[in-house]
């Protein structure tokens, strides 16, 4: 039996138990999502990832912290940005890192996933990221992996993307510092984007003072209200006096859906402009997970602006996933660069 096939059939994940993620101690054992987490953990997730941050300024960007242990990259579904900077992270620690590349594997020629993990297993390694178009393969993966191996979600279906969340939150706190006094507008798919659900949960656990989505009726999820945000289809009137602005990326796979008419009116309707970025704080910072499409979801004037922190968010990524992975794999906590 092929397990992929299992695992593209799966609901969309509910809560987790706290204990698929966290250990008898309360640490990090996987990170799946968001969901569910201690606003202390994700704290010290964010705390951990200031020390990290400051390597960029270092002439060698490295610490032995996870020196002798192996990470492997499973990506099922492409992505440059995210699998280069977990590749990084886990260089800087210092562990060997291993890409499987999937487009070429034996689970494409019929080999079940879990015989893939099986045989990867044997090779003794410590840690899988796994990206997947399926939601709920990271959950699937970790509940059937050796005890000693740790996964980490780089992103499932439309369910979850943890470390994405987690990093915007760190570009967040640096230049807002207190959540408990921001209004943050997520604007575009909220329908599709595991994006937006990981940032809405991580926006709610750390007490942020409102949350909004901005999206067509037909790009938002039934009752998203009991998500905890509060609902503008007037791009107008959701911006007002925001103080960050999260834009999603349109796939054009929901025009040819018939979700939306065409990229123009979208961009008529919901893109950032510099009139409409206006409508916002004179200090409000910009942010997207990248790739953006200029014209579509936001201006490039926007984009390459004095308010965007785009670019910061990939730098920060780095820092963000070895926080994570040092603190799963090498205890690392509140100062971990020195550890």
């Amino acid at each position: 039996m092929n397990t992929t096939g299992i695992v593209s059939r799966m609901p969309l994940p509910g809560p987790l138990p706290s204990s698929m993620q966290l250990n008898e101690q309360g640490r990090l054992r996987h990170l799946l999502t968001i969901e569910g987490l201690p606003r202390a953990l994700i704290t010290e997730i964010l705390d951990t990832a200031e020390s990290f941050a400051a390597m960029n300024e270092q002439a060698v960007k490295k610490v032995p912290l996870l020196r002798g242990k192996t990470v492997v990259n499973l990506f099922f579904e492409a992505s440059t940005r995210t699998r280069t900077t977990f590749e990084l992270a886990a260089k800087r620690l210092s562990a060997d890192v291993l890409n499987i590349n999937i487009s070429t594997s034996a689970t494409v020629k019929g080999e079940s996933l879990l015989d893939t993990l099986r045989n990867i297993e044997a090779m003794y390694v410590d840690m899988f990221v796994v990206r997947h178009e399926a939601s709920g393969a990271a959950h699937f993966i970790a509940r059937h992996v050796a005890p000693h191996i740790a996964v980490l979600n780089a992103g499932d279906g439309r369910h979850a993307h943890p470390t994405q969340a987690l990093l915007d939150m760190f570009t967040i706190r640096r230049h807002k510092g207190d959540f408990t006094k921001l209004r943050v507008a997520i604007v575009g798919d909220i329908l599709h984007s595991r994006v937006a659900r990981s940032q809405i949960h991580a926006l709610n656990i750390l007490n942020t003072g409102e949350v909004r989505v901005i999206a067509p009726k037909s790009l938002l999820p039934a009752c998203v209200e009991t998500l905890g945000v509060h609902v503008f289809h007037d791009i107008r009137e959701g911006l007002k006096d925001v103080d960050v602005v999260i834009m999603l990326r349109l796939q054009r796979e929901r025009m040819e859906a018939g979700l939306l008419p065409s990229e123009h009116e979208f961009f008529q309707l919901y893109g950032l402009t510099e009139e409409r970025l206006a409508l916002a704080t004179p200090d409000c910072i910009v942010m997207h997970p990248g790739p953006a499409n200029r014209g579509v979801e936001i201006d490039s004037r926007v984009a390459d602006g004095p308010h965007s922190v785009i670019l910061e968010q990939v730098s920060y990524g780095i820092a963000v996933r070895m926080a994570v992975m040092g603190m799963i794999m090498g205890g690392a906590s509140g100062g971990g660069a020195n550890a």
